[in-house]
């Protein structure tokens, strides 16, 4: 069977970019793309396996 991801939108905070990562990473997040959100800041997408 292939893998199931489940995805996250996350809001970074442009002086806090890097610790906002490192938390969605420790807890099993892989970073997809980061893009500009509707509001000039930036969105990152993650994804993982479900049941992760």
């Amino acid at each position: 069977m292939a893998t199931q991801w489940e995805y996250a939108t996350v809001p970074l905070i442009i002086h806090a970019t890097k610790a906002i990562l490192d938390q969605w990473g420790s807890d099993g997040w892989e970073l997809v793309t980061v893009i500009q959100g509707p509001d000039a800041g930036l969105v990152a997408y993650l994804k993982r396996p479900k049941g992760a």
